[in-house]
């Protein structure tokens, strides 16, 4: 059993760095950032989670693999909260969960804030993570997740997720 009183955020924050997101193994959650906050309560360690979409069905998933980590460092005592506000955003991810998800062959969120180009009426510049062309085109607003929209290259014609700015 694990001594809570003597561990600290970052302590936690690493070991929930092994936890890897449900749909994209690349990702850590905590690499999304879909892990919040660390806290204690006496002896109860309180691990803080945001949904990237407030349906998001590997939310469960996330929440057991986070127990079970807990559980392998020797916490025994801890709760897992999820909290919808305020929302997640892409700005939440890492540039290392960025950069893995380019080597993986998924395109990272173009810009660092919410995609508006939808209002007004832009074409949104995405990057081939194959090829590092701009010559793009979006192929489906929904790729293989909700959180993902499908893009062709029309350089090298393959096809890519791209992970949406929210």
């Amino acid at each position: 059993m694990a001594d809570v009183t003597t561990l600290s955020k970052e302590q936690v924050f690493d070991w929930l760095s092994e936890v890897t997101d449900p749909e994209i193994p690349v990702l850590t959650v905590t690499d999304m950032g879909v892990v919040r906050d660390v806290d204690f309560e006496g002896d109860e360690v309180i691990v803080t989670i945001t949904p990237t979409y407030s349906g998001c069905p590997a939310m469960k998933t996330i929440e057991n693999d986070i127990e079970d980590c807990l559980e392998k460092h020797g916490i025994e005592k801890y709760r897992v909260i999820t909290k919808l506000s305020p929302a997640w955003t892409t700005d939440w991810l890492t540039d290392n969960g960025r950069q893995k998800l380019e080597e993986y062959g998924i395109a990272p969120p173009a810009e660092k804030t919410t995609d508006k180009s939808a209002i007004t009426g832009g074409k949104k510049v995405v990057k081939c993570p194959q090829c590092g062309s701009t010559n793009t085109e979006m192929i489906s607003q929904f790729g293989s997740t909700a959180c993902k929209a499908l893009y062709k290259c029309n350089d090298c014609l393959e096809p890519f997720d791209y992970f949406k700015c929210i």
